[in-house]
């Protein structure tokens, strides 16, 4: 557990939580945490899906800039690839992954928001990519992850302008997937990660594989990815009981063992 990042588990959903007050700044110590918290959450058996909350008040707005300030070019050559890989650790929990959304995600907040698989967000959120309003560009994902997720022209225009995106038009472009109270923003993204904590996990790894390797390649290199996923399921208990269930019980009623 570290100073500001833990990872809390709870009837197989495990949270990642940061707590840097005020604004959860993601300074270098925050990002090496984070990173180390999403690579225990991915090894855990115990942890079947994962919910990133920043909260009650923020979800993270943005990189620690009294830190980055004094940074020189070489410095952040070093640093970008350690920031980038941090956040994608969280990308590549090869399970169930929520951001809980309250308050704002700026910069790196979005940049991390990005890196779940959905958003539920606080219908007072606020989102963005302000960094070119520093003289420089998002630098943990988000020309990349943002682009993919909301389109090319959409992403430029946030990028560009630096704007803020409030939390209906974040809905609307596909920023995030579902807006509640803000009081409501954790517990409904447990309860969506709860869904998972009986699935078969290999074959919920296998769909995310395919998926975030997929959507990177071509479509016949994608249906090359989907086969070889989908044979290897043959290979688990979970494949065997998902199908004997079935056929004896009907549909939804199997009760997988995670193996």
């Amino acid at each position: 557990m570290g100073e500001f990042v833990r990872l809390e588990v709870e009837d197989g959903v495990g949270t990642i939580r940061i707590d840097r007050p005020k604004m959860n700044a993601l300074n270098v110590q925050v990002q090496e945490e984070i990173r180390a918290t999403a690579k225990e959450a991915a090894e855990r058996a115990d942890v079947k899906a994962v919910v990133v909350y920043g909260g009650e008040k923020v979800f993270a707005a943005g990189a620690d800039i009294k830190e980055m300030a004094d940074m020189s070019y070489t410095d952040m050559v070093e640093r970008s690839g350690r920031l980038q890989s941090a956040f994608t650790a969280v990308a590549d929990i090869p399970k169930p992954v929520v951001a809980a959304v309250t308050g704002y995600a700026l910069g790196g907040g979005c940049e991390l928001a990005l890196c779940a698989d959905i958003r539920i967000a606080a219908d007072d959120a606020t989102l963005g990519q302000p960094e070119i309003l520093l003289g420089v560009i998002p630098g943990a994902g988000g020309t990349q992850r943002l682009t993919r997720l909301v389109g090319t022209a959409k992403a430029k225009d946030i990028i560009f302008t630096g704007r803020l995106v409030k939390a209906d038009e974040a809905l609307a472009i596909g920023l995030v997937d579902r807006l509640v109270p803000a009081a409501d923003v954790h517990a409904e993204a447990v309860a969506w990660a709860r869904k998972f904590t009986g699935a078969a996990s290999y074959a919920l790894r296998a769909a995310k594989e395919s998926i975030d390797k997929g959507i990177e390649a071509d479509l016949a290199t994608g249906l090359e990815i989907e086969r070889i996923q989908f044979a290897a399921l043959f290979a688990t208990d979970d494949r065997s009981i998902g199908m004997k269930s079935f056929m004896e019980r009907g549909p939804g009623k199997a009760e997988f063992t995670g193996r």
